[in-house]
């Protein structure tokens, strides 16, 4: 008897709709905090100088590098659990409370010596990834198996990516105000810690909805567990999902002023709250393009769409480079318009991973949700690695640190970092694109 006849009743296809955006909204609400503002957090509250910020910038890189390695291999094991639940589902119900709880621990760092705070956040984030893999790779799996039909899928898709940017948009906009409002005036480093606590068990609460509101699909009776062996060789093998990831990697630079942004506006304009309209320019412009992609990938295609929507891309970047960050209502105005080729992006990214898992089963007759997924998160990962520690680096040759002078030089460093960088890479990461294709005459895996 499958899982879904032991559990009951089949939800349906409205509330698993419904339940899986609501788990991306708040599990969006998490990744949106740590990303956006714990560079902020710890230089302007947890008080940590320039040189610790270089240690600070190695730890993220090295933990995202870390986590991202171990995201296949959480996808090689979920694809061979096997429970009355699922096969994902399981991790989806027990890791939501230690991502909670080490999200708190990642705004909680200890008033002790800088070297006791750096080791006290870096054993933190080390967790904290270990924690959030494994609740991130068997959420998109989940979307894979629940929603077997593509046009659904692809609505599916389309929703967890706005919903998710709109809750990108609460938390960027609203998580300074929360903590300014628990510190009872001036924001402090408690302020901070109560905000992300509660927006994190909250968060996670939400999350939840995806293990109790859906069932995955069916496993045939008498199907064969499958090895690491065929898990991995499969997965080396195809062809268009490496190409959609090495694309993705070298596009690193579409999350700079993500993860950046807060910190440049301080230094280019000496008020934090003017992240405000950076981030409801790129955050409005997210969740319209995520709403419109569906449409666009009907009339043009992935591949098309993948590859004009990043040329678009680095002629904004460019243009924002040439109209200079004083000019602050233009450099909103191109954060918008970067931010519609990103929703995309996020769009179109999941759907030619989807579509090439789909090839895969189709050719080879292997269903790998679990790892192929990962792959997602691995990306997803390694470009946030890329982007915190790229920028990292920039601020460092700056010099910036809190308290210090804001010199011209700093500006226009860190300017660089949020403009010609991601030009550059996105330039470069249409080649893999271009080569990207599901052929219908053979497998994927020759």
């Amino acid at each position: 008897m499958t899982a879904t006849l032991r559990e009951g009743r089949q939800p349906t296809a409205s509330t698993q709709r419904t339940s899986v955006i609501a788990a991306g909204f708040g599990q969006n609400i998490i990744l949106t905090t740590v990303t956006t503002f714990i560079l902020v957090y710890l230089l302007q509250y947890a008080r940590i100088s320039v040189a610790g910020m270089a240690v600070v910038t190695a730890i993220v890189a090295a933990a995202k590098v870390f986590d991202a390695i171990c995201d296949p291999l959480m996808g090689s094991i979920i694809d061979r659990t096997s429970s009355r639940w699922g096969k994902m589902r399981p991790y989806i119900a027990f890791s939501a409370l230690p991502v909670a709880a080490l999200t708190t621990m990642l705004f909680a760092v200890p008033d002790w010596p800088e070297p006791a705070k750096l080791a006290f956040f870096g054993a933190s984030f080390f967790a904290w990834g270990l924690a959030y893999t494994a609740c991130d790779v068997p959420y998109w799996g989940l979307i894979g198996s629940a929603f077997p039909e593509p046009g659904e899928r692809n609505r599916v898709i389309a929703g967890v990516r706005a919903f998710g940017g709109i809750s990108l948009g609460l938390a960027t906009l609203g998580m300074p105000w929360f903590a300014r409002l628990l510190s009872g005036g001036d924001t402090t480093a408690l302020g901070w810690t109560l905000a992300v606590g509660i927006a994190a068990f909250a968060g996670m609460g939400l999350y939840s909805l995806a293990f109790f509101n859906t069932r995955e699909r069916p496993r045939p009776d008498g199907e064969e567990r499958l090895s690491f062996r065929v898990l991995f060789t499969t997965l080396a093998g195809n062809r268009p999902l490496l190409l959609v990831l090495a694309g993705s990697v070298l596009g690193f630079g579409r999350y700079i002023v993500q993860a950046g942004g807060a910190v440049f506006v301080v230094i280019a304009y000496s008020d934090e709250g003017v992240f405000t309209l950076v981030g409801a320019a790129i955050i409005g412009a997210m969740v319209l393009a995520s709403f419109f992609s569906p449409a666009l990938l009907h009339r043009f295609g992935s591949k098309p769409l993948m590859i004009g929507s990043t040329l678009l891309a680095v002629v904004f970047y460019l243009g924002m480079w040439l109209v200079g960050y004083a000019n602050l209502w233009a450099v909103v105005g191109f954060v918008f318009l970067t931010g519609l080729t990103l929703g995309v992006f996020a769009v179109v990214q999941t759907t030619m991973i989807a579509d090439a898992v789909d090839h895969v089963e189709a050719t080879t007759g292997v269903r790998n949700d679990g790892i192929s997924f990962s792959m997602l998160t691995f990306v997803a990962k390694i470009m946030n690695a890329l982007a915190v520690a790229v920028f990292g680096a920039f601020v460092v040759v700056a010099g910036y640190q809190a308290g210090a002078p804001v010199t011209p030089a700093m500006q226009l460093t860190t300017f660089a970092a949020i403009t010609l960088v991601p030009a550059v890479s996105c330039l470069i990461s249409v080649i893999p694109f271009l080569l990207y294709r599901l052929d219908s005459g053979h497998s994927p895996l020759s």
